[in-house]
This record gives structure tokens, C-alpha cells and sequence, in this order.
């Protein structure tokens, strides 16, 4: 309880009141008010037991509590839930200075290399220093201030240490406006001393009052409208690259009426795919590097691309070998100034939904020629049924090939599942072969590509969406990462589901180890042979016994049979649940088209093995393609 003081203030602990304070936090966008911190993740030691600790039990009715089991991936948690709510409510993460807090780092990276809303409050050393060094203080000789906190510096949006009562005021007010602010959120984190935290002080009652964050729209300005309408009505091939701006904006709506008024293509990174569905005429799919054979020929031809919130990566522009066609222009959409000046493209800054129907009332009466039209709808429909021979399986008593598990989770899944993943081979997969059926459905992590992610991320989602089917697809490398939460899952009554794909190793790595004259070493997941090399048989590793152990309801799929009733076990499953197949290697078969567009990974430019010299041949020929756009 708190302990009234003079008139209008309140006398609190610093951790008393910044939970108070968060609990009072909105926002607001088209009308819609929801909680801006909607509850907060925690792992306790001593850095934060006796401050946040005892303040969320003593506020446990202001702000709801989930236990984690690893600090990395109570922010990946809470990425989830941020990115499922399209930035609009976010969670809030405690743990105690030392291992605690550096487990953060991972985390911070990922939420704030794809844009998302994390508070981070980590305990920190003792601002008053009674005694030095204390346990889990790093000692810096030339800097007193310094502790393993400032590891989360550079992956921060903003980072504050609060090492005075009064100085959470001003903190908190920041952190709360970069955390709603869409052009400029990522981790923000508030660096609390064990000291401070326990400290009491009388706060202003102002600083607790109901405090609502707008979510801007910014319109463009209108000379760049202007330039940007004449850009598009002067292009002969344009095409749209959607990029998760388009998501988090909700603009979904806005992209489809522009395309369908112009015929105007539409291409998808990672965080925008699913910005149209799958069967929209003008969705041509994936781009870059794991994209489309479809959607890349069209970037290698078009005149002027026009982004929409993306972020321009190399995977997306191939290493800046994909736009070919000389004098091609980049018109960027984007409501942060920096993704805008990318690819040194015309800027239109402003909101992804306010900037498409600007655009599509701008470019009234447009259309592009019926012959490109025609051209990539006969593209669209020769990739599907690329994508149709890759899904399928004739035997059904054969082991499923990864392809054939995706085609098996396309018969089952729907407009209201979530498919999550974020690195190794399925990536790349799901770019190309996946048919979203909604805005929501596809869910990859592509931004850091964070092994590990998928378990708790799928967490979040469904916290943030309790009626949603969440699916977590992972490999067997990405699962040893982090099954955790399994565990947070199973405590919680949260039936996610989770599929394990085991294919005795890191299977994307040990394919770019292959191209790149690395020979696969160090990728594969089995004992040594007699000359020394991980070259014999596969380990004994059973992945689904680990599952079963940690409390999930394991189904076991050797066939592809096995694996379609299994899925649709796991569908109506309300309780968490596994499902484990072994894979067929991608070495025996292979049914997903290859790279449509170079990735630039560096091969050694001399050696002594013939592998790495045919591959820095033709890693020298590909890099001749690359260009500066200027």
C-alpha cells in the first residue's frame, strides 16, 4: 500500500512507483485505447527481489505477472506479444544485475533491429557503493560508473540509468515515448540500482495519473505526394516491395485498394509477407534472396520500386544485386526518415496507411500496361505450381522432406493460425513456398534471425491473441537452443504448438558451408569419425523425450501419414502440444527451388582446398553484379 505524505504526493519505493506508473500507460490509435505495458515478464536475484520483486506483488492487481525461465527469452516473449499487437501494447521485462542482465543483450537486439516495443528493467550495482566491488560487479579501472548493463547500450533505443529517486520521473516519461513512438521504438531500457530501487520517496500524484500516448499517422508532405505520384505515373514496370511497416501500420487494407487500382505488383520481405494473401492477383510473393522466381524477375526489370516500410536488407536486395534495369528509382514509403533515405530513393515520409491512400487518391484513373499485367500473372501462376510439386508427397508411408511438412501444415492451418520461425533452413522455405491466408498467419523473425526465438515468441502471440492457433516450427539445432519456455507454456495453460523438425544439424549453415567451400564443416550433428571429423553416425538425441520431459503432449510422426494425423491432432489440442518428424535430408531430396538471387558471403579469397577455389570464382563473377544505387 502506499503511504500518503504531504498533500499530493505519495511516498513510495522508486520499484513501487515505476510499476505504478506503468500500469496507467495507454495508447491510442484510430480511436482504440489499449494498455501500453500490458504486463511484465521477471526473473529474480538479488538485483531486483527485494525492489520490482516486492512492488509487483504489491501491485499485483495494477500489473499482471508472468515467470519466466531464461532472460533471452522473456524478451522474445514479449517481442511476440509486441509484434502480434502491432506495436501498439507491449510487455515489460525485469531480471537482477549480472548473468541476468546480459542474458537481456540477445534480446534487446532482436526487438530493436525489427523495430519492436521492449521495456527492459534490469537490476544494476549499487548507486551508493557501500561496498566494492559487490557480488556480480564488473570493475572497470578507468570508469566507476560502469556495469555490465551498458552491454545493452547499443542495442537500446534509449538506455537510462536511474541512480536517484527523482530521476525515474523524467526517465519514465522518455521511455514510455519511444516505446509508442513508430518511427523510433525498439528495447528501451532503464538500468534500476538494487539501492535505488528499495529507496522510498514522495512522488507527485500527477506522475501516476491516466496518461494516454497517441500513435501518429503522419500524412506526407505534399510536394513529396506530388513527386512521388509523378514517379509511379511515369513507370512502365513498377513494382511495390511491402515490408513489415505495412503490418505494424495496419495497411493492409490501404496496399490492396492501391493494387487493385493500378495493377501495380506487389512483392513481400520476411516482416511483410502475408501484406497481401497468397491468392491476390497482384501478390507475387517473396523477395530477394529467398523470394520468388517470379517476384525477382520482376525486380531485375522494374524501372521504379516503390518500398513500403522495409528496411531494405541484403536478403531483400540480394546484396544490391537484384534491381538490374539501368536508371532504376527507389520511391520509399516509410514513416522512419532513416529506412526512407535507403537505397538513395525519393522519400515519402509518413505512415505506411496514411501514405498508401494519399497515393492511391493521387494516382486516381492510373493503371499499368494490360500486357504487364498479363506477364506476371502467368509468372504467378507457373511459381504455384512450383510450389505444388514441392508440397506434395506420392508416398504417403515416405518420411516427409521439410517442403512436404509445409504442405502437409498448409491443409490444416487458416486465416486465425500463426506460423512463427526465425532461423535456419525454414526461413528461406517459407518465403518462397508459404500461402498466407491473413495479415496475421505468417510471423518470421528475419530481422536478426535469432535460433531460439520461435518457443517463447509463440508465448507472446498467444497471450496477445488467446484464440489464435499458434504454431512454433523449428529444427532440431534452433530447439536446442531454447525449449525453456516449454515449460512457461505448460504452467501457464497455453496450447501452442510446436513442431520439431530433426534433421541432425544446422541444415541452412551446412548448405551455405557447402556453396561457399567450407566443405559442411562443423554443421552436422553427429559423432566423430575415426579421421577425427563430425562425419559418423547421427547422435542419439531424442528431441521429442526432451519435450515430453519439460510437460508438452508429444505426437510422434515417422511418415508422411503419421504427420498429417498428427497436425491435425495437435489442431483441436488445448493443452500444449509437440509434434516431432524426422525430416529426409536435403542432400537426398529436395523439393524447394533454389536461391533465386546471390546472398554476398565473403569466400576466402585464397586456399588450398579445390572446394573454396571454384567457390571464390564464382563468388568474384556474382560480385561483379553488385551496384551502388546513387
Amino acid at each position: 500500500m502506499s503511504t500518503p505524505n504531504r498533500t499530493g504526493t505519495l511516498r513510495l519505493t522508486v520499484a513501487q512507483a515505476l510499476v505504478r506508473f506503468l500500469a496507467a500507460q495507454h495508447t491510442e490509435r484510430d480511436g482504440v485505447r489499449q494498455r501500453l505495458i500490458g504486463a511484465t515478464w521477471g526473473i529474480f536475484g538479488h538485483g531486483n527481489v527485494a525492489g520490482i520483486g516486492q512492488a509487483l506483488v504489491e501491485h499485483a492487481a495494477l500489473m499482471p505477472y508472468h515467470q519466466g525461465r531464461n532472460e533471452q527469452a522473456m524478451v522474445h516473449a514479449a517481442v511476440g506479444y509486441a509484434r502480434q499487437s502491432r506495436r501498439l501494447s507491449a510487455h515489460a521485462v525485469t531480471t537482477s544485475i549480472g548473468p541476468g542482465a546480459t542474458n537481456l543483450v540477445t534480446g534487446a537486439a532482436l526487438a530493436t533491429i525489427n523495430r519492436l516495443p521492449v521495456l527492459l528493467l534490469p537490476g544494476d550495482t549499487f548507486a551508493t557503493r557501500p561496498a566494492d566491488p559487490v557480488l556480480q560487479q564488473l570493475e572497470v579501472p578507468y570508469a566507476g560508473d560502469v556495469s555490465v548493463n551498458d552491454c545493452l547500450r547499443p542495442v537500446s533505443r534509449l538506455f537510462d540509468r536511474i541512480t536517484r529517486p527523482e530521476a525515474l520521473i523524467p526517465a519514465a516519461l522518455q521511455a514510455m515515448r519511444v516505446l509508442a513512438d513508430p518511427a523510433d521504438t525498439g528495447a528501451v531500457t532503464l538500468a534500476l540500482p538494487q539501492d535505488v530501487q528499495a529507496e522510498a520517496y514522495d512522488w507527485p500524484e500527477e506522475f501516476f495519473a491516466e496518461r494516454t500516448w497517441t500513435v501518429r499517422r503522419p500524412a506526407p508532405d505534399p510536394r513529396e505526394l506530388d513527386a512521388a505520384v509523378r514517379e509511379v505515373r511515369a513507370a512502365r514496370r513498377p513494382l511495390i516491395v511491402a515490408g513489415g511497416g505495412v503490418r505494424h501500420s495496419g495497411a493492409e487494407d490501404a496496399l490492396r485498394a492501391l493494387a487493385e487500382a493500378t495493377g501495380i505488383p506487389v512483392a513481400v520481405t520476411q516482416a511483410g509477407k502475408g501484406s497481401l494473401r497468397f491468392d491476390h492477383p497482384a501478390d507475387v510473393g517473396g523477395i530477394g534472396h529467398t523470394g520468388t522466381a517470379t517476384a525477382d524477375a520482376l525486380a531485375r526489370t522494374a524501372d521504379l520500386v516503390l518500398g513500403v516500410g522495409t528496411r531494405w536488407s541484403d536478403f531483400t536486395t540480394a546484396s544490391h544485386t537484384l534491381f538490374e534495369a539501368p536508371g532504376v528509382r527507389f520511391l520509399n514509403l516509410n514513416v522512419a526518415p532513416f529506412d526512407g533515405h535507403k537505397m538513395s530513393g525519393r522519400t515519402l515520409i509518413a505512415d505506411a496507411r496514411t501514405g498508401l491512400e494519399a497515393l492511391t487518391e493521387g494516382l486516381a484513373g492510373h493503371r499499368v500496361d494490360p500486357a504487364y499485367e498479363a506477364e506476371y500473372h502467368r509468372a504467378k501462376a507457373a511459381w504455384e505450381d512450383r510450389v505444388c510439386a514441392a508440397y506434395a508427397a506420392p508416398d504417403p508411408a515416405a518420411r516427409p522432406t521439410q517442403a512436404q511438412v509445409l504442405g502437409a501444415l498448409d491443409a490444416f492451418v487458416d486465416g486465425d493460425d500463426v506460423l512463427i520461425n526465425a532461423a535456419g533452413s525454414l526461413p528461406g522455405d517459407l518465403h518462397k513456398l508459404w500461402r498466407p491466408r491473413s495479415a496475421q498467419q505468417y510471423h518470421v523473425e528475419y530481422g536478426y534471425s535469432c535460433m531460439g526465438y520461435e518457443i517463447p515468441a509463440s508465448l507472446g502471440v498467444q497471450l496477445a491473441g488467446p484464440d489464435l492457433r499458434v504454431w512454433a516450427l523449428v529444427g532440431d539445432g534452433t530447439y536446442l537452443m531454447m525449449p525453456t519456455e516449454i515449460v512457461t507454456a505448460v504452467q501457464e495453460h497455453l496450447p501452442i504448438k510446436v513442431v520439431i523438425l530433426q534433421n541432425h544439424g544446422y541444415a541452412s549453415i551446412g548448405g551455405l558451408s557447402e556453396s561457399v567451400g567450407a566443405e559442411r564443416f562443423g554443421t552436422d550433428y553427429r559423432f566423430r569419425a575415426p579421421d577425427g571429423t563430425y562425419t559418423g553416425e547421427p547422435l542419439p538425441v531424442d528431441l521429442a523425450a526432451n519435450a515430453a520431459s519439460l510437460g508438452m503432449r508429444v505426437l510422434r510422426a515417422k511418415t508422411v501419414r503419421d504427420l498429417r494425423e498428427a497436425l491435425a491432432d495437435a489442431r483441436d489440442s488445448d493443452v500444449p502440444t509437440c509434434v516431432y518428424t524426422e525430416t529426409e535430408t536435403a542432400d537426398t531430396v529436395s523439393g524447394v527451388p533454389p536461391a533465386q538471387a546471390w546472398w554476398d558471403v565473403p569466400v576466402a579469397e585464397t586456399a588450398g582446398r579445390p572446394a573454396a577455389a571454384r567457390a571464390r570464382e564464382e563468388y568474384e563473377q556474382r560480385a561483379r553484379s553488385r551496384r551502388r544505387h546513387l
